[in-house]
């Protein structure tokens, strides 16, 4: 094979031809160990969002990417392995609910977890909220937390995937998230290299969503199944709604509050007496639910579904996500709050018709809570509470959002494009579910 040629090899992709096993393995070696530069993966990045990839180049990344790090195998570790990921959203917390739950029902939840992308939150950034949590353990590290406790919630190691972790935040700043194959690549290989048995995957459409339309997401749910096929992995894929924040909080410490309180067995009670932490509850569960299932393929569906529900319910969840917490030495009686709140009233009376979500998310992102460049660093406190979802009830001048911070100058300043984000009209809109199907 030819010596690598960088810009041959982009211009190829640029005009659309198909790439070979062999020149992907060598280009992702190229940029983990730094013969080809950032600048030159960008072109190449960009080259794939608007040419894209053949399943044997998705494949073939996925491959590369996976083998340009170490991949785990649990010797000793007779459990089943199961992990969770999402494709992204706004105040995106299950993991942190469910991963307790299905560990308090024997399955082990080895989860390894990303930054926030673009608008959306990621779950290490939520979790390094708590003062003292460690999310850079070491992988052997990593082995005594899941086999004590039967989970582990740590950030990518430098030794998993090192080529997706350096591609993953210039895909954030380069305007090249939304590209289908490029997302296969990146959740497929970490996922693959975790050396887990089963893999549920909650792939998100909507305006808050990577993928707007629900045929996309329904496409990149089937891909990514298939990869997990072709691996030997149990994989089930849930489609979810995002048209709307979820929960009630979206903020790093503010979710960390919110999935405790799910855990004590908490509500939050809106206006109107409705429960703000029912969908991340309920989709929690549900997440739980199949991946209790995915371990424990005699148990029927609704079975798993009690199951979780009772363990949830019992406060075995509730030990076990504190146990997880203070074993990687997070302080949660420590959980920072923001030192200034602004409360968004309701400019008119009617019913919540429509969020923009991703607009909500990109508001969030300028307060703090997530990042518009790699350098920027989270500020853990800031954030946005949601006191009305789509279809509720609300009057002039009650309260719509509170946003969270350091700068009340900031959360003042925001007010006019968190109201213009928000639809209220004069009729109930119709019911949407939350979660469209089960691949």
């Amino acid at each position: 094979m030819e010596p690598l040629l960088p810009a041959k090899f982009i211009r190829r992709k640029r005009d659309g031809q198909e790439l070979g096993d062999a020149e992907i393995q060598e280009w992702i070696k190229a940029y983990t160990d730094g013969t080809v530069t950032d600048y030159q993966m960008s072109a190449f990045l960009m080259a794939v969002y608007f040419r894209g990839m053949t399943n044997t180049e998705t494949l073939a990344m996925v491959k590369a990417m996976m083998a340009s790090g170490e991949v785990l195998t649990w010797p000793g570790h007779d459990l089943f392995k199961v992990d969770k990921h999402s494709t992204g959203g706004i105040g995106d917390k299950t993991s942190l609910i469910l991963a307790p739950i299905v560990a308090a029902a024997g399955l082990a939840v080895p989860m390894m977890s990303g930054r926030g992308l673009g608008h959306t939150g990621g779950t290490l950034d939520k979790l390094e909220s708590v003062p003292g949590f460690n999310t850079q353990t070491t992988l052997p590290e990593f082995d005594r937390l899941v086999r004590e406790n039967r989970m582990g919630m740590i950030g990518q190691t430098t030794a998993i995937c090192p080529a997706d972790r350096k591609m993953y935040a210039l895909r954030d700043v380069t305007g090249t998230v939304e590209s289908l194959p490029l997302v296969c690549a990146s959740i497929m290989s970490k996922k693959l290299a975790e050396g887990i048995d089963g893999l549920v995957l909650d792939v998100k459409y909507g305006n808050g969503a990577f993928f707007k339309d629900q045929e996309k997401a329904r496409e990149l749910g089937k891909a990514l199944k298939a990869i997990g096929t072709q691996y030997g992995k149990k994989v089930v894929v849930l489609l979810t709604d995002m048209n709307q924040p979820l929960g009630a909080f979206a903020g790093n410490a503010l979710e960390i509050f919110e999935c405790h309180e799910i855990l004590k067995g908490a509500t939050r009670p809106g206006a109107r007496g409705q429960d703000l932490y029912a969908d991340t509850r309920a989709l929690s569960l549900e997440l739980a639910a199949q991946m209790l299932q995915l371990g424990r393929p005699e148990m029927k569906i609704e079975a798993c579904r009690a199951e979780c529900d009772r363990i949830l319910k019992s406060g075995e969840a509730l030990k076990a996500f504190e146990l997880m917490l203070s074993a990687q030495g997070g302080r949660l009686a420590e959980l920072p709050h923001a030192e200034h709140r602004h409360v968004v009233k309701a400019p008119r009376a009617g019913y919540i018709h429509a969020f923009e979500t991703e607009k909500i998310g990109y508001l969030n992102v300028a307060l703090g809570a997530g990042r518009l460049k790699v350098t920027d660093t989270i500020d853990p406190v800031s954030g946005m509470e949601f006191h009305a979802k789509v279809g509720d009830r609300i009057e002039a001048g009650e309260a719509l959002v509170t946003v969270y911070g350091r700068d009340a100058e900031k959360l003042r300043a925001i007010e006019n494009d968190v109201t213009a984000a928000i639809h209220i009209g004069e009729a109930a809109p119709s019911a949407k579910p939350l979660i469209l199907a089960t691949l």
